[in-house]
């Protein structure tokens, strides 16, 4: 008996799926639809509710006529094929025989020549021909392995990933500087001296020696720094609600209040200091960067409606980006706004003012360059798209006069391109999102992410730092 069992299950359990195969037990023959995907040799269904076979008269076992061969046997992530194959399939459905037609023997053969004419021969096939006539060259690695990182190496050479902080071979990484316990907002290496001032949320100033790398000094201020700038021996700092002030050859100490809420942008130049504020308001201070006299508030400016974000100063005009998604222009003399550029669809995180040139970017993922008019207005004249959200923006001019342009983006590294083409240069690697940059002398360059990591570079050739 068992052995009875065991032959009369098979048999039907095969009845059963043949069956199916014909449309259903007890269907007529002449109403079956024919497998369009089994026609091509691609049908992955077993069983399927459609008849594997060109006659109603035949039955055929699909598994047996699948090729065995056939791409789809094995996992592909090929976009290329996998596309190819999609539209392959629609030109399948548009020819679908309507289950009027009668099923003859000879107009079933002359529809699966068809089908099978308007369809690759086998996917292998295609992804063979894909690989070979594809012009798009396989990227470098754009991530550091975690694990090399920690200092384990697991993969060792195998390894898909970086082992390195940095991608290109014009610069290199002279210095990891720890001791901040939070996000770097702001580094300044004031003229004359020989530290480096870096600023952190965690609400310290930290003083690094230049020579040995060591920290030589750290100032606990009592609240988040949210930016930094020098201008001559001159260090400014932005704190909630002030604005401290040294200066490094005399020693001299101020505090400059009247900022409502957190400072988050300060740009100073020639006699005069401009700090963005997180209510929307740019507070101008005029004073002297040569002498210990006093900064006097010379003017307060008003027109965002969100915070100010960023500043920089070119020619004879001020340049302000905001969380209200907007530049501001204004005229350096008088301090009145004399324009609104609208280009961004999210935060405008930092500018940089290059030659007539006036360059933008923003948390809406685009780097956005902007030419003077014959009207003497901006206008947007090059977009150029990161997959991330950009944070910051610096700039230099390499030894051959090649204008280089830094940008940090959201995916923890900082990309580097030529311009005007936004030819690849380079990548540099770090922990968390970089919020800081900031050029040196010599070819050095300083980068400071969110784990509070401040990170000295250099360029093999001596560039210019852009004008």
């Amino acid at each position: 008996m068992a052995i009875k069992t065991s032959r009369i299950v098979p048999e039907r359990s095969g009845r059963l799926v043949f069956d199916r195969l014909r449309g259903g037990r007890g269907g007529p023959l002449n109403s079956i639809n024919i497998c369009r995907f089994w026609l091509n040799g691609r049908c992955l269904k077993n069983p399927c509710r459609f008849a594997h076979c060109e006659t109603p008269d035949v039955p055929t076992n699909h598994v047996q006529d699948r090729p065995q061969n056939s791409h789809y046997y094995r996992s592909s992530r090929n976009v290329l094929v996998s596309n190819s194959w999609q539209r392959a399939s629609q030109d399948v459905e548009e020819r679908v025989v309507p289950k009027s037609v009668p099923r003859k023997s000879s107009d079933s053969e002359n529809i699966s020549k068809k089908l099978r004419k308007n369809a690759p021969e086998n996917d292998l096939n295609l992804e063979d021909v894909v690989e070979e006539n594809s012009d798009v060259p396989k990227k470098t690695p754009e991530r550091v392995c975690e694990f090399w990182v920690q200092g384990n190496r697991v993969n060792g050479d195998q390894c898909h990933y970086l082992h390195s902080r940095f991608r290109g071979d014009q610069f290199t990484m002279l210095a990891e500087l720890q001791g901040h316990i939070k996000a770097v907002n702001g580094i300044a290496l004031p003229q004359g001296s020989n530290e480096l001032y870096s600023g952190s949320s965690d609400g310290t100033v930290r003083l690094w020696d230049c020579h040995t790398g060591q920290c030589a000094n750290v100032i606990n201020l009592g609240g988040e720094v949210g930016s930094v700038c020098s201008e001559g021996p001159w260090v400014f700092v932005g704190l909630p609600n002030v604005v401290k002030v040294w200066n490094t050859e005399s020693g001299a100490q101020y505090s400059l209040n009247g900022p409502v809420g957190q400072v988050n942008a300060l740009e100073s130049v020639n006699d005069l200091l401009f700090a963005g504020v997180e209510d929307g308001v740019i507070l101008a201070w005029k004073g002297s960067c040569e002498t210990d006299l006093k900064f006097q508030l010379a003017a307060t400016l008003k027109g965002h409606t969100c915070g100010v974000t960023s500043l920089v100063v070119g020619g004879k005009r001020l340049y302000s980006g905001s969380m209200d998604h907007t530049i501001r222009v204004w005229d350096q003399e008088n301090l009145r706004c004399i324009m609104t550029l609208n280009g961004h669809d999210d935060v405008v995180k930092s500018l940089l003012c290059w030659d007539q040139y006036l360059l933008s970017c923003s948390l809406d993922c685009t780097l956005k360059v902007w030419a003077a008019t014959k009207e003497d207005s901006l206008e947007v004249i090059y977009t150029h798209s990161e997959e991330h959200g950009v944070l910051a923006l610096s700039g230099m001019t390499d030894s051959d006069g090649k204008p280089i342009v830094y940008c940090s983006c959201g995916d923890n590294s900082v990309h580097i391109y030529e311009l005007p083409s936004f030819t690849d240069r380079g990548r540099l690697f770090a922990k968390q999102d970089v919020n800081t940059l900031q050029i040196g002398p010599g070819g050095l360059f300083f980068t400071g992410d969110r784990t509070g990591l401040l990170t000295v570079w250099k360029s093999l050739a001596e560039p210019q730092v852009a004008p």
